[in-house]
Formats: C-alpha cells, sequence, structure tokens
C-alpha cells in the first residue's frame, strides 16, 4: 500500500464511491446466484450422474471450477478466490 495523499473532484469521488457501491452489488448478486446454481447442480447430479460432463467443464473453464463433495454435493469456485 502507497501512503500519501491526492486531489480529486468532489464528482469524481462521488463516482468512486458509487462505483465501489455497484462492485459490491454485483459480488453479492453473483454469489448468490451461483448458490442457487450449486443446489440446482446437486438436485441434478443426485439424479444423473454428472460427473463426466463436470469433469469436461473443469477442464475447459479458465475463472472457476465446479467441485463434487464427498456427500455429492456441488460447489462452485471461483478462481480468483
Amino acid at each position: 500500500m502507497v501512503k500519501g495523499t491526492v486531489s480529486i473532484s468532489i464528482e469524481d469521488f462521488q463516482t468512486l464511491l458509487d462505483s465501489s457501491v455497484s462492485a459490491d452489488k454485483i459480488k453479492k448478486s453473483t454469489t448468490t446466484a451461483s448458490r442457487e446454481l450449486q443446489v440446482f447442480l446437486s438436485y441434478l447430479h443426485n439424479q444423473l450422474d454428472l460427473t463426466p460432463h463436470i469433469e469436461s467443464f473443469n477442464r475447459q473453464a479458465t475463472k472457476s471450477q465446479i467441485i463434487i463433495d464427498d456427500d455429492a454435493k456441488i460447489k462452485i469456485q471461483f478462481n480468483e478466490e
């Protein structure tokens, strides 16, 4: 972290604050959507064997992985975390 000061206009500062709030909302909605998808994929995996499809997805995905835990529950793991 670099210490120091910077001067920006109030308008630019407000834009920065608004962007931060917007980013937080997007992160929360993405987390909620991934949890809902985990529930849906877990249900499908219990009905059908999705393992080959999940392995294929994981080989091609760059930003996330789908994990099957010991209880056959599906987890979506983001690679940036």
